[in-house]
């Protein structure tokens, strides 16, 4: 329990003013994804209307350019949003990068990479003498199976 409090402790999740403009970014996206399936909802149903007409290809044109006149504010809205969500990101993204060569050129951390590759190298090494054992043994079964039948040691 007590572990849990001081890990929690120790990471900090606070939103920056871009990642809250980005959730915003992201809200106002949603909104522009509705208007425009019901954009498209009305035009197939009005589409789809056109075929009980006689002149269904002047009726068609008709609804494909109300269409149109619906969808391309919608389209500009969108290209602008996803222009903002792209800086935002790219903003972000610089940020925690930023944070992250800070935090490699902090001479602790570069102390404690240091006493991580030693142990890893440690555990490689010991891992290999480990094997080096057991295939050593796997190696000498049958002679100590043979001592354990004779019931005398073979050397």
């Amino acid at each position: 329990m007590i572990f849990a409090v001081l890990c929690c402790a120790n990471t900090v999740w606070a939103n920056t003013a871009e990642e809250d403009e980005l959730a915003e970014l992201n809200k106002i996206e949603a909104q522009l994804t509705l208007q425009r399936q019901w954009i498209d909802y009305r035009w197939k149903k009005a589409s789809a209307e056109c075929y009980k007409n006689f002149f269904v290809t002047f009726c068609l044109n008709g609804t494909r350019a109300d269409y149109r006149e619906e969808i391309d504010p919608v389209r500009a809205q969108e290209v602008a949003l996803h222009e903002s969500q792209r800086i935002m990101r790219d903003k972000i993204k610089d940020a925690n990068d930023a944070k992250r060569a800070a935090e490699r050129a902090d001479p602790a951390k570069a102390e404690q990479r240091a006493d991580n590759k030693k142990a890893f190298e440690q555990k490689q090494k010991d891992e290999l003498q480990r094997a080096a054992d057991l295939e050593k043994r796997r190696q000498d079964a049958p002679r100590r199976a043979q001592e354990n039948r004779a019931g005398t040691r073979l050397d």
